[in-house]
């Protein structure tokens, strides 16, 4: 039985599925990073597979594209032991009229135990939910891979991961750090997510950065503090997150240009310099070098970007573990 005021959380308040960070527990939220360090440490073995999710059938269901993402999801699958089935959207029976839960109802009968969903509409992962817990189904979870420009809500995770993992001795220490986060903020599912779980986490002085165009209106309602300077936004912070320009979400004219967008709010040596010395600077992918981030610092040695990428697998591993496990 699902909390009715959280579809993410058993009547024991435990994860059973993992739909947004907004509005989850900070225990949980540590039950997974801590979680996943153990995972971290499996990763390093010669033979890296655990039987947690043996005889468990996982569905991958991409309706966007997606490189890092399913990947990563399909590593983290498979080192649990998971069979795991990739759903070819473009050939599936939606490219011929079929709904999105006519779709889970056929893999249900198929046996499948967990759906890892991205998708282009926003709510798209609640709705499998809801639809599942309508049918009986509440043994079959789900776990959002991102939905339109709600949440992403493992990238979140990994995301907060990796700032522990350089930036924190104890979980307490991220009350006293000073986060960044850098562009094209409106369009961003990553930035909703970072910014719930660093709230959550104890983290108070989070600065969004960007053209009045790309940041929406309401983060400072969120508790965060807004600079269309990136050179004042960016000064004293221990973490610096560089974000993508999603021109595929964009609707008309946002910017002016890319080498204009570079010039005022690209991430150059210049510029990381105004951070901390030790700061870390971190980017979900895919980078466009040259007009988000520098090459010199994409490369360099406060960059963390494909840590990231490495703890992604073992964040992924630990949500698998937990919401199947629950």
């Amino acid at each position: 039985m699902l909390d009715k005021f959280n579809p993410q959380l058993n009547s024991n308040g435990e994860l059973t599925h993992l739909l947004s960070l907004e509005n989850l527990p900070k225990e949980i939220l540590f039950q997974i990073l801590d979680t996943a360090k153990s995972f971290i440490e499996i990763s390093n073995r010669q033979i890296k597979k655990v039987p947690l999710l043996r005889g468990k059938s996982v569905f991958n269901l991409f309706f966007e594209n997606s490189t890092r993402t399913r990947t990563t999801f399909e590593i983290a699958a498979k080192r649990l032991s998971a069979d795991v089935l990739n759903l070819d959207i473009g050939r599936s029976s939606t490219s011929k009229g079929e709904t999105l839960l006519d779709t889970i109802d056929n893999l249900c009968a198929m046996h499948a135990n967990l759906f890892v969903v991205r998708h282009a509409s926003s709510g798209a992962p609640y709705l499998i939910v809801q639809h599942l817990q309508q049918t009986g189904r509440n043994d079959i979870h789900v776990v959002n891979a991102g939905d339109g420009r709600h949440a992403h809500p493992t990238q979140g995770l990994l995301d907060m991961y990796a700032i522990r993992h350089f930036k924190t001795q104890q979980n307490s220490d991220f009350a006293n750090l000073k986060v960044a986060i850098v562009g094209d903020i409106l369009h961003s599912r990553v930035a909703r997510s970072d910014i719930h779980a660093l709230k959550t986490l104890g983290v108070t002085e989070i600065n969004a950065i960007g053209p009045e165009t790309l940041l929406p209106k309401y983060l400072q309602e969120m508790g965060v503090n807004v600079f269309h300077n990136m050179e004042q936004g960016i000064k004293d912070c221990d973490v610096v997150i560089m974000l993508r320009l999603q021109n595929e979400r964009m609707n008309g004219a946002l910017l002016p240009s890319a080498n204009e967008y570079f010039r005022h709010f690209g991430l150059t040596p210049q510029k990381l310099a105004l951070a901390k010395p030790d700061a870390i600077v971190m980017h979900p992918g895919p980078m466009n070098r040259g007009i988000e981030i520098h090459s010199e610092v994409a490369d360099g040695n406060q960059a963390v970007i494909l840590n990231q990428v490495t703890f992604g697998i073992a964040v992924r591993m630990a949500v698998m573990s937990i919401v199947a496990g629950n």
